[in-house]
């Protein structure tokens, strides 16, 4: 079956999607502003041709790369694809409640975002507002005890061997449960959305590289 022609939004998506790089990021590689950029994303706004040479241009792409069709036929694609997890090659970032380290950065268009997180914050006032965004995680207590605060359930406990599902859209916190400084937790993220991993990563704070 002939696939369907992509719009330019799902073409610039997948462009993003394959160099890793934020909305930011391709903003100020591109020279077209933040808020464009997602409108054309979403599908909401075109560019004009001026602005899709100077996209062109400044990101060393084909003019054609930008108005690309679909396969007619789709096979099954296989990627065999494979990354070995370091924590001294995780990328690291600091907040005041959490360390985070992003495993696996080197995969793009991952279906799941494993994270790797060191949890200092003792109380809800100190972690402050509880966070929220797309998709669902999975948390596994490595080290330590955590208290998990939710927006429609009581706080639960987890100790060292136990874990959480939970719909990452409620809002949502995980703090150091009483008598312990420190825990350490692995998380999966998963969502449908592709920005995904941007929108953690705007949520959670600086880098530190």
């Amino acid at each position: 079956m002939k696939g369907e022609r992509p719009t330019l939004g799902a073409v610039l998506r997948d462009l993003r999607s394959r160099f890793g790089w934020t909305l930011k990021e391709m903003s100020a590689k591109s020279g077209i502003p933040v808020s464009t950029l997602s409108k054309v994303e979403h599908d909401r706004l075109t560019l004009t041709y001026d602005k899709l040479q100077q996209l062109s241009q400044r990101l060393n792409i084909r003019m054609s790369d930008l108005f690309a069709e679909a396969d007619g036929d789709t096979e099954p694609q296989f990627t065999a694809r494979r990354s070995i997890g370091r924590i001294e090659q995780a990328f690291r970032i600091n907040t005041p409640n959490y360390d985070y380290y992003f495993l696996s950065t080197e995969l793009r268009r991952k279906r799941m975002i494993p994270i790797i997180t060191r949890i200092r914050a003792k109380t809800l006032a100190e972690f402050g507002e509880l966070v929220r965004h797309q998709g669902e995680e999975i948390i596994y207590v490595i080290q330590g005890r955590i208290e998990v605060h939710s927006e429609f359930y009581d706080p639960v406990t987890l100790e060292e061997g136990e874990s959480i599902y939970i719909d990452s859209t409620m809002g949502h916190a995980y703090i150091a449960a009483e008598g312990c400084d420190e825990a350490v937790v692995l998380g999966v993220c998963s969502s449908a959305d592709e920005g995904l991993i941007d929108s953690l990563m705007n949520l959670h704070g600086e880098a530190v590289l």
